[in-house]
């Protein structure tokens, strides 16, 4: 069962996986960060360019989820350095502090919570998200182009691209892509035909579509249709991060940490 609520961090949610029996399930990219807690270890998951197959899809999982480009200062490290990947903390952070904060989430009667208040006392010590990377969110989530985005906040276009790199762990172009993806999905899963949630996404067609979700989700359009379950009442069933193996080194509105989707993504995953 999944469950999330917003945070106290402005522009996050933070989420709960209870573990036991669950279908095989992919996440897709999203643009987005987290940090996640889940049987005792603390990770980060960087931003994703494809799907991703959890390795442990039954785990228990706690989870605060960032906004695209919020991450990276509160983490202290680039987001390209972590982009499709599933990285320890300890390999981020120093190991002794790592395992302290992890017992202390572990031994916590709502890992979640925890695992907020964690976020919230690094957050009160880290540099504040660049406004101008939340603006070219907003306007990359809008439909825009990336030459229009960076018009509007006076960024040229090689400025953008190496500030998007630190911030969202891949250039405009193709935080865009995942974006208009997971617009398209969603409008998919209300009901409306591919090629008219095509065209409200800022698709150029049906086929264009069908493109990108092969090669972001990699999925067909028609098995993403068939995959879809009745949402929750939150709105999204999410799949969790999956975690890195032992010792691994390293929708909401733009502004906000998106949902981990629609079954499977307004943010993130397919059956």
């Amino acid at each position: 069962m999944y469950e999330e609520r917003p945070s106290r961090l402005d522009g996050t949610v933070v989420w709960t996986r209870a573990g036991g029996p669950a279908p095989s399930f992919s996440v897709l990219p999203d643009g987005c960060m987290d940090l996640l807690w889940s049987e005792g270890r603390l990770y980060v998951v960087g931003p994703d360019t494809r799907a991703y197959v959890p390795e442990h899809p039954t785990a228990r999982y706690a989870g605060v989820r960032f906004a695209p480009g919020d991450a990276p200062a509160l983490l202290g490290v680039p987001a390209h350095e972590l982009r499709d990947r599933r990285v320890d903390l300890a390999a981020l952070w120093p190991g002794d502090r790592v395992r302290r904060l992890a017992e202390r989430v572990t031994d916590a009667a709502d890992p979640a919570a925890a695992l907020e208040a964690l976020a919230l006392r690094r957050a009160a010590d880290a540099p504040r998200p660049d406004p101008l990377l939340r603006a070219v969110v907003d306007g990359l989530n809008a439909g825009w182009t990336v030459a229009r985005a960076a018009d509007a906040v006076g960024l040229g276009a090689r400025q953008l691209h190496r500030r998007s790199l630190d911030a969202f762990g891949y250039g405009p172009k193709t935080l865009a892509r995942v974006l208009r993806l997971q617009r398209a999905l969603a409008l998919v899963q209300s009901g409306l035909p591919y090629a008219v949630a095509a065209a409200e996404a800022g698709c150029a067609d049906q086929a264009h579509l069908a493109r990108e979700t092969r090669a972001l989700a990699g999925t067909t359009l028609s098995a993403y249709t068939a995959s879809l379950a009745p949402l929750p009442a939150s709105g999204a069933a999410p799949a969790s991060r999956a975690t890195p193996a032992a010792g691994a080194a390293p929708g909401a509105g733009p502004a906000s940490a998106k949902r981990d989707t629609p079954q499977p993504s307004g943010s993130s995953t397919t059956a």
